[in-house]
């Protein structure tokens, strides 16, 4: 295995996980990277390392190149075990090299490997030169972990962007413009709208310290590299930091005996009949990682259940718990469902979406046992109502 040469004398030094099929509860079916940068100088840096199953591919790519023995540097942006795992067993090849963290990424990296590494704590703004070139230091608490930091080469104009920028997507090309814009901004916005959501405020901070430096290559730590699409990702990122969507809806629901998927099927026609894009997302065959990217793109949440045991479908009450986690702001709900006796499902999907600070601005729907025609019809009216509110802003 071999390092690929993003410039003279900077290399990815990455491993691919073309099998990872589950990041922690997120669904990856194109599998991921792990990436990894060499930056060969007067000193050589090793920015971030790989997940310590994949160590030995990370150290026939940096051989590939120099001994490992010379790396005076390995920095790491960011603690967790898919970024750091390696760092131990690499600095045993390295044993002169410096270990350059963040202050929170020094005692992260305590805690996880109880052993005393060469640390040397950088402050956000601090640069060290290596020579011709230099690295500078950012810190970017909370995007996504309080130790995370990014790695600026100014000579080169290029940012090693940790988690910020990245897709879980393995691929044999290493640019964006390789893969193909849609394939990479899909899987950008999944990762966003599973990792950083929650983060929107630091994400803007981040992006505002980062405003007039220039980028020629933005090197995330995971998916492929950003070169020609530079401006779009920024574009979206601004976006999705301030928590804007689009004027579309997504319907999410589970269903016992029919009934509330008869429900999702009436609303979906009202929004149609005035004019909203629909995406309809059942829980028995949608992942809940897939709908919070419709989430991420959808102004207006539909959320249905039946109620069981006097309260929310086991799926259902995954989605939510999932959703308040991840914070989405600026959202519009509208709740629903179908019960036999008690019906507290409505209720609880009320609770998730006032906790969130959602906006209701069409009463929820409770329908006892199976829907008739005519309450199927207040379900499409309910339909057009919320397609009004949402024209209205």
């Amino acid at each position: 295995m071999r390092a690929f040469e993003l410039k003279p004398g900077i290399y990815w030094v990455g491993s691919i996980d073309w099998d990872l099929r589950n990041f922690h509860g997120y669904l990856t079916p194109y599998g991921s990277t792990y990436n990894a940068y060499l930056v060969v100088d007067e000193k050589v840096a090793l920015i971030d390392t790989v997940k310590r199953p994949f160590l030995d591919e990370l150290l026939a790519r940096v051989q590939s190149v120099i001994d490992p023995v010379q790396i005076a540097y390995v920095v790491c942006n960011h603690v967790e075990m898919d970024h750091s795992g390696s760092i131990p067993a690499l600095v045993e090849r390295a044993p002169q090299a410096q270990v350059l963290t963040s202050p929170n990424g020094e005692k992260g990296l305590r805690a996880h490997f109880h052993s005393d590494l060469n640390y040397r704590v950088v402050r956000s703004g601090e640069a060290i030169s290596l020579g011709r070139r230099s690295l500078q230091f950012f810190h970017t608490p909370m995007v996504h972990w309080p130790d995370s930091m990014v790695t600026y080469l100014p000579e080169e104009a290029i940012l090693f962007s940790n988690d910020a920028f990245g897709q879980h997507l393995a691929t044999a090309v290493r640019f964006d413009d390789q893969a193909g814009w849609e394939v990479v901004y899909a899987q950008a916005a999944k990762y966003y709208a599973n990792i950083v959501l929650p983060y929107g405020d630091q994400v803007k901070r981040t992006l505002q310290a980062l405003g007039g430096v220039k980028m020629d290559m933005i090197c995330p730590s995971h998916g492929v590299i950003w070169r020609e699409n530079i401006a779009r990702i920024l574009e979206a990122y601004k976006r999705w930091a301030d928590y804007e969507a689009d004027d579309q809806a997504v319907v999410v629901y589970d269903t016992m005996w029919g009934s509330t998927a008869k429900m999702s099927q009436a609303l979906c026609r009202g929004l149609e009949a005035e004019g909203v894009p629909v995406t309809v997302r059942n829980l028995e065959t949608t992942h809940i990682s897939e709908v919070m990217t419709d989430v991420l793109h959808s102004r207006l949440v539909l959320v249905g259940s039946p109620t069981l045991n006097n309260g929310l479908l086991p799926s259902v009450g995954e989605f939510l718990t999932y959703l308040k986690g991840l914070r989405p702001r600026n959202r519009m709900g509208f709740a629903f469902g179908s019960y036999g006796w008690g019906g507290q499902a409505v209720a609880e999907i009320e609770q998730v979406f006032s906790a969130l600070g959602w906006q209701e601005p069409v009463p929820a729907r409770r329908i006892q046992w199976v829907p008739d025609e005519e309450q199927l019809g207040h379900l499409v009216e309910d339909g057009r109502a919320l397609a009004k509110a949402l024209a209205q802003k």
